[in-house]
């Protein structure tokens, strides 16, 4: 029997109401009135108790109408609870699209980073998506980042930067799934490696195996530092004015002695890639390499084998730099690209060149030899 208005306004405490088609008034202990749709999932075949509100909110004409509704699912074999619950989510991912990839990722990396007891380690997570995802990708909704986005970021640096990129793609997927558990995004992390992105890329060993110039990771380089410093070679210090200079080997093996004055090292544009001279201010420790007998790349690459089991080479030792740069320190990305005499674009360069550019680098180029050495 349908209910009336007086029977609505007169319910007490405990009362369960019928008034057809699976509607039902509930009043609580405390008097508080609500409606409620009793049915049988069409999808699960269990009874189910959906709410419409309370009474305060939906007068009896608005429950019936959304019991109608309701009822009008189960006709369709939709669940109407799982329906109520997809519509949500779809209109909060709508909402998500006004938040963008960046800034949701600064604000997870905000709110994880206390629990991450090294600096260098959030140091890390902030420079990667700076320089690797951002220019990319962080502009886009959070919702919208896709597979096709997620690709666009590590394809470029797949192949060089190996193992830069694989950390960079674990931290994409770690922002995108905690963006989910947050209600913005729906359907699978198209970031997750195993049986998605490994089906388009190949395997960071496999892609390591054939590397042209094999970088030492970042991380073993103070203990292979610790271990090269004892060598007392020409390779072993001509190999550490490599690394601390960040130089090529064909600029390092004509090294002349007039080329150094006082705490700088200027290298004619004859030996440089780039056909432009170019300046690296020499850190202390760097200046301690001096002088050395040029050796061939041959008896560097024996060097290297002498003090580490990882697969490297001289050249690697700059994009050993150039992740430390972008990993472990916030100086900008313009900086460290002018410290290995790489092509930054005009208008940049002007303007560094205009500023304090060098003293800059002598800070940048002080960090690394600090980071190579440490505990020795």
């Amino acid at each position: 029997m349908a209910l009336t208005a007086l029977q609505v306004k007169n319910a007490k405490p405990g009362d369960k109401l019928g008034d057809g088609g699976g509607l039902r008034l509930d009043v609580d202990r405390s008097g508080n009135k609500s409606w409620v749709f009793r049915y049988t999932s069409p999808t699960t075949g269990r009874e189910r108790f959906m709410g419409l509100g309370p009474l305060r909110d939906v007068s009896l004409a608005q429950a019936r109408d959304a019991a109608a509704d309701a009822r009008a699912l189960t006709r369709e074999h939709k669940d109407p609870i799982e329906e109520r619950r997809q519509e949500r989510t779809a209109a909060k991912v709508e909402a998500s699209r006004a938040i963008t990839f960046k800034a949701y990722a600064e604000a997870f990396i905000a709110g994880r980073e206390a629990g991450w007891k090294n600096p260098r380690h959030r140091q890390a997570w902030r420079n990667s998506m700076r320089d690797y995802a951002y220019p990319h990708i962080g502009h886009l909704p959070i919702a919208d980042v896709d597979t096709a986005a997620v690709l666009k970021v590590l394809r470029p640096i797949w192949g060089t930067k190996t193992e830069t990129a694989s950390r960079v793609r674990g931290r994409i997927e770690a922002i995108l799934s905690a963006a989910k558990v947050e209600g913005l995004r729906a359907g699978d992390n198209p970031a997750l490696w195993r049986g998605h992105i490994a089906e388009v890329l190949p395997g960071k060993r496999s892609v390591q195996a054939v590397e042209h110039h094999a970088a030492l990771p970042y991380g073993e380089m103070p203990a292979f530092w610790k271990s090269l410093a004892k060598d007392t070679s020409d390779a072993a210090r001509m190999l550490r004015w490599i690394i601390l200079t960040a130089c090529r080997y064909g600029e390092a093996v004509g090294t002349q002695p007039g080329e150094v004055k006082s705490d700088l090292w200027r290298i004619p544009a004859r030996r440089m890639k780039g056909g432009k001279e170019h300046t690296v201010p020499l850190t202390p420790l760097a200046l301690e390499q001096l002088p050395f007998r040029p050796v061939s790349d041959v008896a560097l690459s024996t060097a290297i084998k002498r003090h580490t089991d990882s697969p490297a080479t001289t050249h690697g030792m700059r994009s050993t730099f150039r992740d430390y740069c972008g990993d472990c320190t916030d100086f900008p990305r313009e900086l460290a690209e002018m410290a290995l005499a790489h092509v930054v674009g005009s208008e940049v360069e002007a303007a560094y060149r205009r500023g304090d550019a060098l003293e800059k680098r002598r800070k940048l180029m002080a960090a690394w030899a600090k980071y190579c050495s440490q505990g020795h």
